[in-house]
């Protein structure tokens, strides 16, 4: 397996040097400017932040992997897909609403913002998944896939479903569409809140398999003929229909990986991880714990199996933070190797090596890597 380079500037700066031309700075000795972007639409991936958290890249960050993009002649966007579970991120109107509230507006990053897959996420395109043991096809927003170059620009964090979130989730559950992420999240067939449920029949009419029927004014989902693909639950407004959320970690992270190299196979693409503000959870969350170490840093790769492997390492290598969620844990956890493992001292139900073996096995990348400083 071969060794990838990672590049890597610390959070100082000097008195002449902010730290945003430092990141560029990260970014051209990465290797960036070696890219065709000329007239090439750039999809830059990012997660605008559940409103409420407060852990999120503040928007600045974009800005200056916009300005580069731009001066290298590319066409640049920022883009996210809507979520799957309620929230202020689950349709695109409220999404571009969400975003702009925090920040994200062409005012304030110099490109527009697009929800890749569309106003109610059904705006998706059907992706082989090459190699795929997980998934055959994935369901990825039509924007994305429009695109010509990937950039994902990653806060790498703790995630309770797969140990943590850096490129790899960014790039894999964060391009899926809503019928994507039912897909990754779910092993089984969606369910009626029926309740909730006032007869619209507007799932009927984006179900491609006759799999909802109505009874008593209530759908109804045929379990023979559904197939699972969440468009149902992408189209309801209220909600009724949801999923059973019932897959492993094992799964969980494999089909993250699958949907990521579905997005990345035969496309040019570049990551830059961001290690500040290392929340133990997801940034979809609507709030953010304290952070669990102190800020490390910013490395960039054209690997994102080697980037996000670096960054774990140095997260374990860092100390909690007095009266961090890591530190009231004092499980004091070691691995076979004696080093400590801080995410699983966080998430002792989840195994982040998951998702490296499996992107490694996969061929998305390498979990061997050189780490590069620049000072």
């Amino acid at each position: 397996m071969s060794t990838s380079k990672i590049f890597f500037t610390s959070m100082r700066t000097k008195l002449d040097e902010s730290l945003l031309v430092k990141i560029d700075r990260l970014i051209k000795k990465a290797g960036i400017e070696e890219m065709d972007f000329k007239q090439k639409y750039t999809a830059i991936k990012v997660h605008f932040g559940e409103p409420g958290n407060l852990a999120f890249l503040r928007p600045n960050f974009a800005k200056v992997v916009v300005d580069k993009v731009k001066s290298l002649g590319g066409l640049p966007f920022l883009t996210d897909c809507n979520t799957l579970y309620v929230g202020r991120r689950n349709q695109g109107l409220a999404h571009l609403d969400a975003a702009n509230e925090n920040g994200y507006f062409p005012m304030s990053t110099g490109c527009q913002n697009i929800i890749a897959d569309g106003i109610r996420g059904t705006d998706d395109i059907d992706v082989p998944v090459n190699g795929g043991e997980y998934c055959k096809i994935a369901h990825i927003g039509r924007a994305i896939m429009d695109a010509d170059i990937v950039i994902s620009l990653n806060h790498f964090k703790g995630h309770e479903g797969t140990g943590f979130g850096g490129a790899i989730k960014n790039v894999g559950m964060g391009s899926a569409s809503r019928a994507g992420k039912m897909a990754i999240h779910n092993d089984g067939k969606p369910q009626v809140d029926r309740d909730a449920c006032i007869g619209c029949k507007i799932c009927a009419r984006f179900c491609a398999h006759g799999a909802i029927e109505f009874s008593n004014g209530k759908a109804i989902i045929l379990e023979q003929r559904c197939t699972g693909c969440g468009r149902c639950i992408s189209s309801c407004s209220k909600d009724a229909i949801f999923s059973n959320w019932d897959s492993t970690n094992v799964s969980l992270s494999g089909r993250i990986v699958e949907y990521a190299k579905a997005v990345l196979d035969g496309r040019p693409s570049f990551h830059i991880n961001v290690v500040n503000q290392v929340s133990p959870y997801c940034d979809c969350h609507a709030e953010s714990d304290a952070a669990i170490i102190p800020d490390i840093g910013i490395f960039a790769s054209f690997d994102p199996v080697a980037l996000d492997k670096a960054c774990i390492d140095a997260v374990n290598a860092a100390p909690a933070i007095l009266d961090s969620i890591l530190c009231e844990r004092h499980r004091d956890h070691k691995d076979a190797a004696g080093n400590a493992d801080h995410m699983t001292d966080i998430h002792p139900t989840t195994d982040w090596r998951t998702q490296i073996s499996h992107a490694e096995k996969t061929g998305l990348g390498s979990g061997k890597y050189e780490l590069i400083t620049m000072e």
